[in-house]
């Protein structure tokens, strides 16, 4: 048996990330691509590969070595796949969707895994936290680690979904604070056009999230040949995850609704006090106005003209009646 050999000759090719080999639970050395094929033959053997936006010369190096199907390979050439698991004879692929907040916005990646006997192959488009993170956690544990293939596919999806989390907060921020707003004024223009943003966001994370659920049943009923049955509870355990995840989602998209509704009926109560205000100072107004119309008639038999306070009792006839309007306004609450 192999032992360890430090990574001093890891290749720093573009698109591979990392590439190792593993028995009973332990890493035994960094690989080439073109290594990986004898190694995965070996019993009790798992080959690790883990790329970020490969070339398609690449991948194909890779399938050569490991005979991964045609039409996996050209799902995992494209960035564009729906989260799905399919099998080829006696190996897997898998879709997820990954999602990451990047300058306050939610972007969207894809994760492509090949499971087979003796490998795991993972592929990354788009946004996505780096399986880094995993392979340390998975090495750390040789117990766990030592359980294959199936394993160590578990541990990418939990971990692709526990990063879903991150998302959901940041989201829950601002939507307290957009709803913080309604409750206290009315939302400006940009508060209600990042509420439809965010609005649509939730949406794309939703569909983003709800097809894994589906995947991980899947995995939890596959073929004895496929997925170990010790191992497919973990995968009922990730659809758990996934499940909390979508609900917190639903919640976030009520909340959001709420606060649209509560918005629109803040603004036409706004709407309506301004028609209430400018309807009764319209009313006050045309008291002087109707005055002033019947004296502009300029006819000569209209006694008043003539009279000494004429002019004074006009006016106080004007001011007494816009008060006394005012005043019956104010009490109504138009003014």
């Amino acid at each position: 048996m192999d032992t360890f050999i430090p990574s001093s000759a890891k290749a720093h090719e573009p698109g591979l990330v990392a590439a190792s080999v593993y028995a009973q639970g332990r890493r035994l050395r960094d690989i080439a691509i073109e290594e990986a094929g004898a190694w995965a033959g070996k019993d009790g053997s798992i080959v690790w590969i883990g790329l970020c936006e490969p070339s398609i010369g690449l991948l194909r190096r890779v399938q050569a070595q490991l005979h991964l199907h045609e039409l996996a390979i050209e799902d995992a050439s494209k960035a564009h796949q729906y989260p799905k698991v399919e099998q080829y004879g006696d190996a897997l692929f898998v879709v997820a969707r990954t999602a990451q907040v990047i300058d306050g916005r939610i972007a969207f990646g894809e994760t492509h895994i090949f499971v087979g006997k003796g490998y795991v192959v993972s592929v990354r488009h788009g946004p996505s936290s780096s399986y880094r993170a995993v392979r340390e956690q998975v090495e750390s544990c040789p117990a766990s680690l030592a359980r294959g293939e199936d394993y160590i596919l578990y541990s990418i999806l939990d971990f692709i979904v526990d990063n879903y989390a991150p998302v959901v907060e940041s989201v829950q921020g601002e939507v307290d604070a957009l709803e913080d707003g309604v409750l206290n004024k009315t939302l400006s223009e940009s508060a209600v056009d990042r509420l439809y943003s965010l609005r649509r966001e939730l949406l794309r994370l939703r569909k983003t999230v709800a097809p894994l659920v589906d995947v991980c049943r899947r995995l939890e009923h596959a073929d004895e040949e496929l997925i170990e049955p010790q191992m497919q509870p973990l995968f009922r355990d990730v659809s758990d995850h996934i499940r909390r995840v979508q609900e917190d989602i639903d919640s976030l998209r009520e909340v959001l609704a709420f606060a649209f509704e509560a918005s629109l009926m803040a603004g036409q109560a706004q709407q309506n006090a301004i028609t209430r205000k400018l309807a009764a100072w319209a009313a006050i107004l045309a008291v002087p106005t109707a005055v002033a119309g019947i004296y502009g008639m300029n006819f000569q038999n209209m006694p008043e003209l003539q009279w000494k306070y004429g002019y004074y009792a006009v006016i106080g006839v004007i001011a007494v009646l816009c008060g006394w309007l005012y005043l019956r306004f104010k009490r109504l609450g138009w003014l």
